[in-house]
């Protein structure tokens, strides 16, 4: 029977000491061999419950006694609560205190279930939480984010898409305590995507990677002009459905954030080819110098541009941009350059398209020849 803590050795060792015993104690009572699992040291059941896949078994092991509770607590950093459809908020509100490590928490729901209690009770007691998921969260209010703001301050990831409730006012206090946001989601937020709202991001989140606007119909280019010139690192932009934006926030991403590798345009229908060439020009006195590879050109510059239902557009601009960025492609295979919506711009094409075209010309040339 294992009585306590092996005086040498590594985990590894203390574990092989508990199976050993275990098989010997076989023909002992129950008891004592269950009481050689009730010694196993926190480093062992912190490293058993690591390897818990499903949350719910996690959940279920923190009631099983102090030790198992006090395991969980050091050693869970990751925990979702997205398969829960009912009583949500009752359980993240009485779980909260025990998970009191978690760095990666997700309260997506299927249907709103999630209130202002329950995210003031994870603030309140997950001070180490850096990725939260608060998508369709439609019942929270400005509540969570001022109590996010003040528990959470070294957040770097932050969705709450869809939750149509937060004003600007709430934002922008977010914004100011939690200024080492990297991922930003913030699609279908219409009373909380401002003008104002974007100027305190580009102001206090100069570390920002990722931001979707998507459908925040309000901004228009003050606030986009102002996220450029305080956000460099910006590689993802989603403006999508932002239809008061004009070329004037297009040029301000082009100068001021030289990392983009992805931005959403879809149904911007105020820009014009004068924004194409502001990006495409932008690559141009971007580059390195005439040694840079293709492949690392690839690697730096537009990836991914929806321009979708941009209808004032022409062929000529939307070809600048995609000749100077070899990382957009119109062909099937690696299709990033989204241009459905827009009849006139169905003679771009990236090079490799061109090259397939040319190829299969050439190959009915010698077929017809034989």
């Amino acid at each position: 029977m294992v009585c306590g803590r092996p005086l040498t050795g590594g985990l590894d060792t203390w574990f092989q000491t508990l199976i050993v015993s275990s098989e010997k104690g076989k023909s002992d009572k129950a008891g004592a061999v269950l009481s050689g699992w009730k010694d196993l040291p926190l480093e062992l059941l912190v490293r058993i419950v690591s390897l818990a896949d499903d949350p719910r078994m996690v959940i279920v092991a923190s009631g099983v006694c102090t030790g198992w509770r006090d395991a969980l607590c050091l050693g869970t950093t990751n925990l979702s609560f997205s398969w829960c459809n009912m009583n949500m908020n009752n359980l993240v509100q009485s779980l909260a205190p025990k998970f009191t490590k978690i760095e990666v928490l997700s309260l997506r729901q299927n249907r709103p279930q999630l209130e202002d209690g329950a995210v003031e009770a994870v603030a309140n007691n997950c001070h180490e939480l850096k990725d939260l998921d608060l998508s369709r969260s439609f019942r929270l209010s400005d509540r969570s984010l001022y109590a996010l703001a003040d528990g959470c301050p070294h957040l770097t990831r932050l969705n709450i898409s869809g939750c149509s409730n937060f004003s600007d006012s709430a934002l922008v206090h977010l914004t100011a305590c939690c200024n080492e946001l990297k991922y930003l989601n913030l699609c279908g937020c219409v009373r909380a995507v401002s003008d104002r709202a974007l100027q305190a991001i580009g102001q206090n989140c100069n570390q920002l990677q990722y931001l979707n606007l998507g459908w925040c119909e309000s901004i228009t280019d003050k606030g986009v002009v102002c996220l450029a010139s305080g956000c460099p690192n910006l590689r993802a932009l989603d403006l999508c459905g932002c239809i008061l934006i004009t070329d004037e926030s297009v040029i301000a991403l082009a100068n001021g954030c030289p990392r983009l590798r992805s931005l959403g345009l879809y149904y911007c229908q105020n820009i014009t080819d004068k924004a194409m060439y502001s990006l495409a020009n932008s690559r141009v006195t971007g580059k390195r110098g005439p040694t840079v590879r293709k492949s690392t050109e690839e690697k730096e510059g537009l990836a991914n541009l929806n321009i979708s239902q941009c209808t004032a557009l022409t062929p000529p601009a939307v070809q600048a941009v995609c000749d100077s960025f070899p990382g957009l492609h119109t062909c099937p295979e690696r299709h990033s350059l989204i241009i459905s919506g827009c009849l006139s711009l169905t003679s771009v094409h990236c090079h490799c398209a061109v090259q397939a075209h040319r190829a299969g010309r050439a190959f009915m040339s010698t077929y017809h020849a034989y």
